[in-house]
């Protein structure tokens, strides 16, 4: 029987090298399933996954740098994926990404092989091809911004974003933001004079900044309040909005409104 098995492809992902080589040394012990990398970081795991397409990632949660939700955010979908982690507190944020499971660590042989099977049975629900995932349920897709802020504590806001250019993962911390402008399917994130462009809608890439920070001036635009310089009136109805640097951002009057809530 084990023989029929299709083969899947997994990568390991843990900052603590002991997790790893357990991990690696229960999965050596299954049948039909072939270990192709290991990551200690999750800077590591957003580039070896893509050079790799994986069919299944073991994934930590809580690594330095980037942790298991923001390296879900960063790599397209495809792989199914099982979180492995010492904490329980992820366990329900984890199958609203559409995890196939969770190990709580320490676990034994036999959970990680129910895990096993239940990556097969996703994978043989969508036919055995690379629609995996959520594609695999019937589920839609996560928006990025949802994986941002599965990984958030109640009442804490977001502390930056993560913008994936070709192998690159760019790191911006809210504090550097300067406003968000909507750009079709798109959102350019300005902070510093550079800008980068990120999928997502303005509305999920600007939930769980800190409101008393941001505020929505426009129905295109979310701005930093502490780059404002000054509001000028622009027409009858609407205003624009100076920044420090000199730039110029439109702003319409419910935004003028938000703008008056919050500066008082």
């Amino acid at each position: 029987m084990a023989a029929e098995l299709t083969m899947l492809r997994a990568v390991i992902v843990d900052d603590e090298r002991p997790a790893r080589e357990l991990l690696r040394e229960y999965l050596e012990r299954e049948a039909g399933v072939e270990v192709v990398a290991e990551c200690a970081n999750g800077f590591e795991a957003v580039k070896v996954i893509g050079e790799q397409r994986p069919d299944l990632v073991f994934l930590d949660i809580q690594m330095p740098k980037l942790d298991g939700f923001e390296v879900l955010e960063l790599i397209d979908p495809g792989p199914e994926v099982v979180f492995v982690t010492a904490y329980d507190e992820y366990a329900l944020k984890a199958f609203e990404v559409h995890a196939v499971d969770y190990l709580l660590k320490p676990f034994a042989r036999e959970r990680l092989s129910e895990a096993l099977a239940l990556a097969r049975t996703r994978r043989a629900a969508a036919g055995g091809g690379s629609a995996t995932g959520a594609a695999a349920t019937g589920a839609s897709p996560v928006a990025p911004g949802h994986l941002a802020a599965a990984a958030r504590r109640p009442g804490q806001f977001v502390e930056r974003l993560l913008v994936k250019d070709g192998s690159q993962v760019h790191v911006i911390p809210a504090e550097k933001l300067d406003y968000l402008e909507a750009q079709d399917d798109y959102v350019a994130i300005h902070s510093g004079g550079k800008t980068h462009l990120k999928a997502g809608t303005l509305a999920d890439m600007s939930a769980g900044l800190d409101p008393d920070r941001f505020v929505r001036i426009h129905r295109s635009f979310v701005l930093n309040v502490e780059r404002l310089g000054r509001l000028e009136l622009y027409s009858k109805d609407s205003r624009m909005a100076i920044l420090a640097d000199g730039r110029e951002l439109p702003v319409s009057r419910t935004g003028y409104a938000r703008l008056k809530e919050l500066l008082g």
